[in-house]
């Protein structure tokens, strides 16, 4: 959804790069393409100003005169900025102290309210809460048919004693099912209201009267990010007349400017708490602003990334696929095809690949990537025998003509998929010798490495025969420059700020990372 405001964000920071100090003209001219760029991503006009007015009162400060990198500097105060806009921290869920926990979801119709009801049960559930969905749309054809459906996907129950279809009493409905909770001991009851194409006093009317028959803890808003400006309009109307506690975002993966999300906040005080960015309902988390915020200024975000890997993989199943890894440096096809599977269930791998910092850069390449790549792979594995996944140099190439064949590939594909496991096999094993990745520095800690042992705590006896090539220098402080000023040229092609803009270096701890002396940290500053 933000593509574009990243893209026009990187480009302005690019202007930025390899100046000492920064001018009063080098302020304006970046401030004014940040107004561009977000008047060109939809986001409300107010919000623009003071954003951007903000921006330039910080720039002109001593945080940035007086900084080494004042491009960095910038980055950072743009992304301090845009976390304000978003909401500034995390606004969790307020649990009610005695009995259920009430959370009434209001919105228009369209916005997604019953889908997500659902998500949002199922993400309850996952955090330990019992909770049920009450059936409060009794307008929209089919709307607690289709609650129920999506109640019995996510194995959540669904209170529904009215038919719906525009028959029935969603106030009635709304306060029943406080009792139901309590006599089913359910400790989280979510309502989905109705919604209408607009705003109209009888829908506000009705939803007002459902707040005041339940009380709820929590009113979420839901609102589609994709409408625009229209949004923050809609739900400043929602606000005045019904009140509500937080925001919910669904939506979110669409191709939209994304405005909205940057100027609900702000609008109308009230935090985003939720967003929804996909299909399946497990696209569904809190919503922070600081991730979002770093995703926009293309530096990741790593954290939802590990929450998602430590929720997605086996525990047991890792942790024995890197130990067979770190003892031996052997893997077999069988280990490929299980860690394929664990990727798997993080979801779409452009997905999983843009939560890497600097990665907007191959966004065009992300976006066009083939998911089906991944079962073309699988199917290849697959079509191989025990034998030949334990020890694949077994697939001469009437065997790899059979696979091809049993997997419905090309041998070409069959030859490719077994060259490229030899290359890695080959890539880690150098590792695990000491030699490292070709072309990058060796890593302290890793066998064969100055001060490291062997797995067990026991050094290596012999050291693998080195091939011939660019030696490396045996000064220990030049390779370490040298080394270090490879990683910094690699980060400044890429184009991304890595780490936090405007940290000093602790050069102690750097110099420990290396596995150099303490005294020798001198020489890398």
């Amino acid at each position: 959804m933000f593509a574009t405001l990243s893209d026009r964000l990187a480009e302005t920071f690019k202007h930025l790069r390899g100046k000492g100090k920064l001018s009063e003209a080098d302020i304006d001219a970046t401030a004014r393409e940040i107004r561009i760029a977000l008047l060109e991503a939809d986001v409300a006009l107010p919000v623009v100003k003071d954003f951007v007015g903000a921006v330039k009162e910080r720039a002109r400060s001593e945080e940035v005169s007086g900084a080494l990198n004042p491009a960095q500097q910038i980055i950072k105060i743009v992304n301090e900025e845009l976390v304000t806009i978003l909401g500034g921290e995390t606004r969790r869920l307020r649990y009610a102290k005695t009995g259920p926990t009430v959370i009434m979801l209001a919105g228009l119709q369209g916005a997604g309210k019953t889908t997500l009801a659902a998500k949002l049960a199922l993400w309850l559930k996952d955090q330990g809460k019992t909770p049920i969905l009450v059936a409060a749309d009794l307008q929209r054809p089919n709307a607690v048919q289709q609650l129920q459906v999506n109640g019995e996907r996510v194995g959540v129950p669904v209170f529904a004693p009215e038919a719906g279809n525009g028959v029935g009493d969603p106030v009635g409905v709304a306060r029943a099912s406080i009792e139901e909770a309590k006599r089913k001991l359910h400790d989280v009851v979510i309502i989905d209201t109705a919604g209408r194409l607009g705003v109209d006093a009888e829908l506000m009317k009705q939803a007002a009267d459902i707040r005041d028959a339940v009380q709820p803890d929590e009113v979420l808003f839901v609102v589609d990010a994709m409408i625009g400006q229209d949004a923050v309009t809609t739900a400043q109307l929602f606000l005045d007349g019904v009140g509500y506690d937080g925001v919910v975002l669904t939506k979110l993966d669409g191709d939209a400017r994304g405005g909205a999300a940057l100027s609900i906040a702000s609008i109308t005080g009230k935090p985003v708490m939720f967003a929804s960015a996909g299909e399946k309902m497990t696209d569904f988390d809190l919503f922070h602003p600081d991730r979002m915020a770093s995703r926009i200024l293309d530096m990741g975000d790593m954290l939802t990334l590990i929450e998602q890997a430590e929720k997605s993989f086996d525990e047991t199943e890792s942790r024995k696929a890197a130990e067979k890894l770190l003892q031996t440096g052997d893997f077999n096809l069988d280990d490929i095809i299980k860690q394929m599977q664990q990727l798997r269930k993080l979801g779409s791998m452009s997905k999983i690949m843009g939560m890497l910092p600097g990665m907007g850069q191959f966004r065009e390449q992300l976006e066009n990537f083939d998911e089906k790549e991944i079962d073309r792979i699988q199917a290849i594995i697959q079509s191989m025998t025990p034998r030949e996944r334990d020890n694949p140099k077994l697939i001469d190439g009437s065997r790899r003509a059979r696979i091809a064949k049993g997997s419905g590939r090309q041998v070409s594909d069959v030859n490719q998929l077994v060259d490229r496991f030899f290359e890695a096999k080959k890539m880690m094993q150098s590792m695990m010798r000491g030699g490292g990745v070709p072309g990058m520095p060796g890593m302290p800690g890793m066998p064969g490495m100055p001060g490291a042992g062997a797995i067990g705590g026991k050094r290596q006896a012999k050291q693998a025969p080195k091939k011939k090539g660019k030696r490396a220098s045996g000064n220990p402080a030049k390779a370490a420059l040298e080394a270090a000023a490879a990683m910094a040229a690699a980060a400044e092609k890429a184009g991304n700020p890595f780490g936090n803009p405007g940290e000093d270096v602790d050069y102690e701890k750097a110099a420990a990372a290396l596995d150099l002396p303490k005294d020798f940290s001198k020489f890398l500053k």
